[in-house]
């Protein structure tokens, strides 16, 4: 967790627990004035989404059109005819039928879909893996920031974006919001809010014995508002995990209405648990495909909850590596390396795959297991943030993505 700041460094649990009590929203730290300066006349949004666990790249979007597909597949392989067939794209790539909404977002231009994707991280272990992904360094274990926090202690003088701060959803903030840039942070309520009686006290109590911690109530508060008017009645409802459709939805309705407030946070980073699929993965029907409909569902909710802002919204939804194309003996895939990225909103350049298809053979499959990458998602995500925030190649080489000077931004993502 991302400290208060100097005056509130040591954060007891009991201290937690009470800050908790405002309607489970959490504030690490009080917003300064960072600034932005967007491309053009736009207001933008970016929600980036970390899909823990190793997405399955080859079900997601199945390369149907590859004559190796199926064979490679054999339990869990996609159709495209039949019963609960797959959803044309583009006669190669098809998306898996638990996604219609994506694939309507998709042939009305506001998606695109880049294959055979990931970092510059070979490994395959989940724990670091994801720290490559969010901290947007060349290798794990490097930092404890994320890119998205450097992102906004690098924008140039201006008001609006980092007037707000970065959103960071759930209970401990994802590491790619954490670092020097304080934050915001919410979390679906799971308990009764404390009434305005109770939060009088806490903040006379506290603006008197930990200025720190009051400034940090003070900002919960503040969020609390914003959501309430934003029509998230915060109703204590029971179950729904990160990893469970309802969880999901819940996630990016409330997401969606603090980004989408004119006085809310301009980015955001969540995170959907649940993606390590071992064995029964399933194919149209089954452990994968619920996954996916809960994401599906999710990206639903983005859309209708920035609906209007969603013509300067960027979703950005990523994975720390893929999974082998072969099926494992339990009917499930094991750790691989390239996978898939989705771009999606009103200013994404959409209805395309972008994508440098390398086979499915087993020569050119990467040592001989896993789908091989060929575009490096860190340049996917320098182009998106690029055109968005108008952040220039060096910058976001030095700054934000550390040691990537070689690697140029990917042009043409954004509307």
């Amino acid at each position: 967790m991302a400290d208060l700041d100097d005056d509130c460094e040591a954060m007891t649990p009991s201290r937690r627990a009470v800050l908790g009590a405002a309607g489970a929203l959490f504030a690490w730290s009080f917003v300064p004035k960072f600034a932005y300066a967007a491309a053009g006349s736009r207001d933008p949004r970016f929600l980036l989404v970390v899909l823990r666990g190793a997405l399955d790249g080859l079900s997601a979007v199945p390369p149907i059109g590859d004559p190796d597909y199926a064979g490679l597949r054999e339990g869990i392989a996609l159709t495209k005819d039949g019963p609960d067939a797959a959803l044309p794209l583009d006669g190669f790539f098809y998306l898996h039928p638990a996604m219609p909404n994506l694939a309507r977002l998709y042939a009305s231009g506001q998606a695109s879909i880049v294959h055979a994707a990931a970092t510059g991280y070979r490994e395959r272990s989940h724990f670091d893996g994801q720290d490559v992904l969010e901290s947007g360094q060349v290798g794990p274990g490097r930092t404890d920031s994320g890119w998205l926090n450097r992102l906004i202690a690098s924008l140039p003088p201006g008001e609006t974006v980092s007037r707000h701060g970065v959103l960071g959803v759930g209970v401990v903030p994802p590491l790619v919001v954490r670092g020097p840039a304080p934050i915001l942070g919410w979390s679906p309520p799971r308990m009764a809010r404390a009434g305005p009686d109770l939060m009088q006290r806490l903040s006379d109590l506290y603006g008197q014995r930990d200025p720190g911690l009051a400034r940090a109530l003070t900002q919960a508060i503040e969020t609390e508002a914003i959501a309430l008017r934003s029509s998230m009645n915060g109703d204590t409802r029971g179950g729904g995990g990160p990893d469970s459709t309802e969880g999901m939805k819940r996630i990016a309705e409330g997401a969606a209405g603090l980004v989408g407030a004119d006085d809310g946070p301009r980015i955001a980073a969540l995170a959907f648990e649940g993606w390590d699929t071992h064995a029964n993965e399933g194919g149209a029907k089954g452990r994968l495909a619920q996954l996916l409909g809960g994401l599906d569902g999710a990206l639903a909710a983005f859309e209708q909850g920035l609906k209007p802002v969603w013509k300067d919204t960027v979703v950005m939804v990523v994975t720390e590596f893929g999974r082998t194309a072969k099926v494992n003996g339990t009917v499930g895939t094991d750790h691989g390396t390239g996978t898939i990225a989705f771009l999606v909103g009103g200013a994404v350049k959409g209805g395309r795959m972008v994508v440098d298809w390398p086979g499915l053979k087993p020569e050119q499959l990467y040592e001989k297991r896993d789908l091989k990458p060929t575009t490096d998602i860190r340049g996917v995500a320098k182009g998106v943030v690029s055109e968005l925030f108008g952040l220039s190649g060096p910058v976001l080489a030095e700054r934000v993505f550390p040691g990537t000077g070689a690697l140029a931004p990917m042009r043409g993502l954004v509307g």
